[in-house]
């Protein structure tokens, strides 16, 4: 069907037959010039006989849960480099609903990953199966003050955790790690192929007290204040790597879950989410091995998915209609901090919701100098802290989650819309409202138009831009 006929479609059947008064709200961002209004667009009426770039109709997709980020030891190091005045405007511009991007939908490991200043557990003490040495002691450092800043800006946030790594004693391989590494000290015979080999013990003894072990970490944090909403069981569980990680097959990941972190949360935690993530595979049949698993299915609220997870999306979304799905990560760059990295977020960012996704996580949110984790690789970050200067950068991925979180909150549905723009989202605002983000790629300005509910906004965009339109009618 040619997009002429398409738009006679809707216009009979998805928008209203005449326009009215429209009120336009418009901030774009360049590398150069971030966040600044904008009034270059002009206002007409709906011709059927017009092709447009972009309609956008009454269909809605799935609902938005959120945006968010990951807390982790070196953002608090990153953090504490700043005066108070800086911390609190990085805080605001974070996490403030009214004013800043809105992070409603925060992550931080259970124990260490990679952004940890080294390795580490809740329990350390081989064969400690009654778990007498758990301890959050260290947590209590940095880990929960940092939340609790953030909290403080923003305390209707909902907080999520997984592991990296079980405590290494639960471990076939007695380390952290799947791959060998002068840092991590493994013999190279003690590597393990992810995805397939569950490196957990799979006797009663030790899963029984795997469960207990994160369940006691949901008890702990709420003693200490810190109310955890979710959690999923493994980060990255197919990652082959130097860093805090650990290789579970879907049968090990299904009998794990189904016979006893479900159950105990259930008892325990009855409050508390537990999602099937972080799934970093493509594997569909690896997927609905666990999703269908008469014992294990019944746990999960939801699905979550990064870096090779984005693939597969479709695809579980059709056999999962009702699930609720959401990015876990966002492909974390290498530290360059430039506008070709935030175009790279937004592409994956439209993938994700263009999947059916409801959440958007970025990984670092606060970090110093090259964004090096403590096992070496250089990351993008939204906040870039300068040790030398102690000041903030805010940087263009910074803007671009801005773009999206200050104006679509969680409640926020989004819709479907045709034509032959790649890059553009659209969303319906619980009060009515439409919010529609568009990414300029071009090195030249350029014109998009924009049909909804009966009228048609052109909008002269910027090169290289980020915009965002808010639409009353």
């Amino acid at each position: 069907m040619r997009l002429q006929k398409l738009a006679s479609f809707v216009c009979a059947v998805a928008v209203a037959a005449a326009a009215h008064a429209v009120d336009v709200e418009w901030v774009a961002s360049t590398a150069s010039a971030p966040w600044l209004p904008q009034n270059d667009y002009s206002v007409s009426k709906f011709d059927q006989h017009t092709v447009y770039d972009v309609i956008v109709t009454r269909y809605t997709e799935q609902t938005m849960l959120g945006w968010g980020g990951c807390f982790g030891e070196l953002s608090w190091d990153a953090l504490n480099l700043l005066g108070k005045k800086d911390q609190d405007k990085v805080l605001n511009e974070l996490f403030n609903t009214k004013t800043g991007i809105g992070l409603t939908f925060n992550r931080f490991p259970i124990g260490a990953n990679d952004f940890a200043r080294d390795w580490y557990s809740l329990d350390e003490t081989p064969g400690d199966y009654a778990l007498k040495h758990f301890s959050i002691k260290r947590d209590k450092k940095c880990m929960i003050p940092l939340i609790k800043k953030a909290l403080a800006v923003n305390p209707d946030m909902t907080l999520w955790a997984c592991p990296w790594s079980p405590p290494t004693w639960m471990k076939s391989n007695h380390n952290y790690a799947t791959k060998a590494d002068k840092l991590n000290g493994m013999d190279p015979k003690l590597e393990v192929k992810t995805g397939a080999e569950d490196m957990v013990y799979q006797d009663e003894r030790t899963l029984d007290a795997y469960a207990r072990y994160l369940c006691k970490f949901l008890t702990e944090y709420k003693k200490a204040g810190v109310n955890v909403g979710m959690i999923m069981f493994q980060n990255e569980p197919y990652t082959h790597n130097i860093w805090p990680n650990c290789s579970w097959s879907p049968r090990g990941i299904a009998n794990f879950v189904g016979k006893y972190l479900g159950p105990r949360m259930r008892r325990e935690h009855k409050d508390v989410e537990l999602w099937h993530g972080t799934m970093n595979t493509s594997n569909f049949d690896d997927l609905m091995t666990v999703m269908t698993d008469p014992e294990a299915g019944q746990y999960f609220t939801g699905m979550g998915f990064q870096w090779e997870g984005k693939d597969v999306l479709k695809q579980i979304h059709g056999a999962l209609p009702h699930m609720k799905m959401m990015c876990t990560e966002n492909e974390c760059g290498s530290g360059t901090f430039d506008w070709p990295a935030a175009e790279k977020t937004f592409d994956n960012i439209k993938t994700y919701l263009e999947g059916g996704c409801g959440a958007y996580m970025y990984f670092n949110m606060i970090l110093k100098d090259k964004g090096t984790s403590s096992w070496g690789w250089d990351q993008n970050v939204l906040v870039r802290v300068d040790s030398k200067t102690h000041t903030a950068q805010f940087t263009p991925e910074f803007y671009l989650m801005k773009h999206l979180g200050y104006y679509v909150k969680p409640g926020s549905v989004k819709m479907k819309t045709m034509g032959n723009d790649e890059n553009l989202l659209a969303f319906r605002l619980e009060d009515g409202s439409t919010v529609v983000f568009v990414a300029n790629k071009d090195k030249n300005d350029r014109k998009v138009t924009v049909a909804l509910k009966g009228d048609v906004i052109t909008l002269n965009l910027k090169a290289k831009s980020f915009n965002t339109v808010l639409i009353k009618k």
